[in-house]
């Protein structure tokens, strides 16, 4: 099939793949004739696979380091496990900064009256900062 079928089948954007093939994330397409790219149900399959990483917050590197694994059928599912946890870990100090942020930026509005009036607190926090 060719890439734009591909990108249906597998919801990962024609420029994405390009660029999957050209970082080695997934092996480049064979060519037809025409040379346009060949893709497989194993390709689509893949390609899944990435978007799927992708959606996790993996990044580039550890969706590498899950498509070696995945690939790999003596894998210890502890190093797949590992990545798993060091991911969702950096996805908690994320969530825990959000948090702080969001919390930050209500106590700023609560004490801000809203009105016509030019002194605005959370201008002042802002500067204070």
């Amino acid at each position: 099939m060719k890439i734009g079928e591909a990108s249906t089948l597998s919801g990962v954007s024609q420029r994405m793949i390009r660029h999957y093939e050209k970082i080695g994330l997934m092996p480049a397409a064979a060519r037809r004739e025409s040379g346009y790219r060949d893709y497989s149900e194993a390709d689509v399959h893949t390609l899944r696979f990435i978007g799927r990483a992708r959606d996790l917050g993996f990044s580039i590197a550890e969706i590498g380091q899950l498509v070696a694994l995945w690939n790999d059928r003596d894998r210890s599912s502890a190093d797949v496990k590992a990545l798993a946890l060091a991911r969702a870990a950096e996805l908690d100090r994320k969530a825990h900064h959000l948090e702080e942020m969001r919390d930050a930026l209500l106590a700023l509005a609560s004490r801000c009256h809203g009105t016509d009036r030019p002194d605005c607190p959370i201008i002042g926090g802002l500067e204070a900062a």
